[in-house]
């Protein structure tokens, strides 16, 4: 992509930019979109917020089991040798 000319502008106390569209769509945002702002070596980030990895999960295994949907699809079942096997 190539870069597109912004205007800083006074907002307030603050300054801004307006982002276009197409970048906005680029980066996976839009106005309901949660994102955080960064500096990198005098560049200014700005990108979605990624949820921890396996965030949720804990919640939804224990609702799961909650509902009696946490039964063995396959069964119970071993191999040859697992009878010599002192546990």
């Amino acid at each position: 992509m190539q870069a597109i000319p912004v205007t800083i502008r006074a907002i307030g106390n603050s300054k801004g930019i307006v982002l276009p569209k197409p970048v906005l769509v680029q980066a996976g945002l839009d106005e309901s979109t949660e994102a955080e702002l960064l500096v990198e070596n005098g560049v200014i980030l700005l990108r979605r917020v990624t949820p921890p990895v396996r965030e949720g999960w804990a919640q939804a295994a224990a609702q799961l089991a909650a509902q009696g949907g946490d039964a063995l699809v396959m069964g119970e079942f071993g191999n040859e040798a697992d009878e010599d096997l002192a546990w």
